[in-house]
């Protein structure tokens, strides 16, 4: 019994979280795009982005749309079926978030697949990507939880003014008319009408002209550097508010840590404590995906460990570490025939 687990300990810590992560991403991709068309229905509170404008095709919805729009709630109506709703939506979310945490947005979301396409497509064509100044990530780190604040607070104001007006109707779910993954995501099942500015009203033309601008700015962003919109995401900063009760952690030991660098050189979202925080054993911040590369690059004994349930799934070994090297080595030079 030993020697079999053994066995499976030793598989895992060696295996290749690059090709795994690869295929998990494109079969979550296929399920949630084009589950709809087998009448798979996630329900309407995901933590991730199956967009609820991929009207055939999606298997599941944003919980950002819901949340938006049943934030729409007068004070009177707080303890009435509407805020049950509201409560109802918010613990289905939770439930799901609680088994994969931040892992959804580096396994699981769709926009996060697609950024990461468009990083391989640039480094098959040998561009170099842009990597932001530790000042620069600084000032970005709050935008993602100030969008949050804004979509939940803005269909609020709708019914409950407090500046003497209501807002318009079209304001009603403003984070997903800015959204890229509105226009983005329709295209794959060859829905084309999201892409386009709504002329109907001010505040309609205004949403819509701004999401076909962020929409550009998205696919520019996301070539240039892996995971840009991620930055932004205030999906992201949902996820972080609730990662303190998910299953599944990324924990550091700190006086196993050497500073090597290597997981910080192989985490696109740039996060520097990763390899500088000695005293955290929790080290998992607002901007990690849990993608674990950080892991796989790390060379020291459990320096790095993904747990489940406090079970070790995946952890750094000097072992594994040279195993993925001679792999990534033998690539190299096949890619280079």
């Amino acid at each position: 019994m030993n020697a079999i687990r053994h066995r499976i300990r030793r598989f895992l810590d060696g295996a290749d979280i690059r090709r795994f992560r690869f295929w998990v991403q494109l079969a979550a991709f296929v399920l949630l795009t084009y589950g709809g068309y087998l009448a798979i229905d996630f329900g309407s509170s995901l933590p991730t982005f199956s967009c609820v404008f991929n009207q055939e095709g999606r298997a599941g919805v944003c919980y950002l749309f819901p949340l938006q729009h049943h934030t729409q709630i007068s004070w009177d109506t707080v303890f009435g079926w509407r805020g049950v709703i509201l409560v109802t939506g918010l613990v289905t979310f939770v439930a799901w978030l609680i088994f994969l945490n931040k892992a959804w947005c580096g396994y699981v979301c769709p926009l996060g697949t697609i950024q990461d396409w468009l990083t391989r497509l640039r480094q098959a064509l040998g561009i170099r990507y842009t990597a932001f100044s530790e000042t620069t990530l600084r000032r970005i780190r709050p935008v993602k939880f100030v969008l949050l604040a804004l979509l939940i607070a803005l269909p609020l104001f709708i019914v409950n003014p407090i500046v003497g007006a209501t807002l318009p109707d079209d304001a009603s779910v403003p984070f997903c008319k800015i959204c890229p993954a509105r226009m983005v995501m329709p295209l794959f099942t060859g829905d084309v009408s999201q892409l386009s500015v709504d002329f109907s009203t001010v505040t309609a033309m205004a949403f819509t002209a701004v999401g076909m601008a962020i929409t550009g700015l998205f696919f520019v962003g996301a070539f240039m550097r892996p995971r840009f919109f991620c930055l932004f995401c205030p999906m992201s900063a949902l996820h972080y508010l609730f990662k303190p009760i998910g299953l599944l952690r990324l924990r550091k030991t700190g006086d196993k840590c050497t500073r090597c660098g290597n997981c910080y050189r192989v985490c696109d979202m740039q996060i520097k404590a990763i390899a500088d925080d000695v005293e955290r054993r929790h080290i998992m911040t607002d901007d990690c995906m849990m993608c674990l590369k950080c892991v796989a690059a790390c060379p020291e004994r459990d320096a790095l460990q993904a747990r489940f349930m406090g079970i070790p799934i995946y952890r750094s070994t000097e072992e594994g570490f040279e195993r993925r090297f001679a792999r990534a080595t033998r690539q190299e030079h096949e890619d280079q025939r």
